[in-house]
């Protein structure tokens, strides 16, 4: 079986623990369950094993189908509002066990991966806030509305099943256009929802996410951490130091200045050692970031609706519509105006 797990190293991945939800509400509608199923090649042996693993990109896939054929654009919000720690495997329970959300959190961030790869999930603390971000990292996979939202709010089901029934975040951004059903999100989410932004997010007050619930149990969560990482070995992917500086652009692409220094002061190093190891990878800062606006700027003008030139400049972190749009001819000979749907 590892054996096996370790020869997908270089493709994303899921487990299949952590689409059970899906899966078992799906199963209810039993025809239009086996047609699916068999269109996206999820053969049911596979499904009965919860540490299996399948392509990421056929996951997302089936996502998106399954909330078409249910004829429920907000499947996968509702989905991920009614889970369960349990649903997730170890990563659920490790969850539940933590004192503070705080700190359950900090854990989904580091551990991640254990459920699938070519994820990128940070938690950082601006001034009276954390924001908790999570973004699949192949900008192939695309749409993914059904993952975004079933991922974000399933992680507020999980605070408020553990924690607190009345916890709310402050506020929730996405990446996809906003739907025609932008209303069942803020009802699900509590707060207010923002979309096309540069990655999806959940933020949170400082004082809520502190409050101590229980005490840590340290040694049933260190057993729990060890398998979790066991797992995350198996089929480690994205290890590499161009990984980790492209999860921090994501993150913090126009949300604040995204510099050598400051990438630098995140991972712990000085700006030159940053700046010639990228350079060993063939890469450096601004040849990251330039890959990731004009990606993200190739999805949001192609997603069409009525967000404008000037909101997708402020997204991708450009002082003004006009600095973006000189940005943009460079990388593609023509105007932004030109390309939006």
């Amino acid at each position: 079986m590892k054996e096996a797990q370790r020869r997908v190293g270089n493709v994303a991945f899921i487990r299949v623990v952590a689409i059970t939800p899906l899966i078992h509400q799906f199963e209810k509608r039993q025809e239009k369950a086996r047609v699916l199923l068999a269109r996206h090649r999820l053969s049911q042996t596979l499904l009965d094993d919860p540490y299996a693993v399948i392509p990421l990109q056929r996951f997302i896939a089936f996502f998106e189908d399954a909330a078409e054929a249910l004829e429920d654009p907000s499947f996968g919000a509702k989905l991920g509002s009614v889970v369960k720690p349990g649903d997730i495997g170890p990563l659920g329970m490790l969850f539940s066990l933590s004192p503070t959300i705080m700190v359950a959190f900090d854990r989904i961030s580091k551990f991640v991966n254990s459920l699938q790869n070519s994820t990128s999930s940070h938690f950082v603390e601006e001034e009276d806030t954390f924001v908790w971000s999570y973004r699949i990292a192949d900008q192939s996979i695309w749409p993914r509305r059904q993952d975004a939202e079933y991922s974000l709010a399933a992680s507020c089901q999980l605070v408020r099943s553990n924690f607190s029934s009345g916890w709310k975040p402050e506020e929730v951004h996405f990446e996809h256009d906003a739907p025609p059903d932008a209303d069942i999100l803020r009802r699900i989410f509590r707060a207010p929802v923002l979309f096309r932004q540069s990655s999806n997010r959940i933020i949170m007050r400082k004082e809520d996410i502190t409050r101590v619930y229980r005490s840590d149990n340290k040694e049933l969560a260190a057993i729990l951490e060890r398998h979790i990482a066991d797992l995350i070995g198996e089929t480690e992917v994205g290890q590499s130091l161009t990984a980790k500086v492209t999860a921090l652009i994501e993150h913090y692409v126009g949300r604040r200045p995204v510099t050598i220094g400051f990438l630098a002061e995140e991972l712990g190093m000085n700006a030159r050692t940053l700046q010639r190891q990228l350079e060993r990878e063939g890469t450096s800062v601004r040849t990251l970031t330039q890959a990731y606006r004009q990606q993200l700027a190739a999805n949001l003008l192609a997603a069409g609706g009525k967000t404008s030139i000037s909101d997708i400049a402020q997204t991708l972190g450009y002082a003004d519509s006009a600095v973006f749009g000189r940005a943009f001819k460079t990388w593609t000979g023509r105007a932004p105006s030109r390309t939006q749907k």
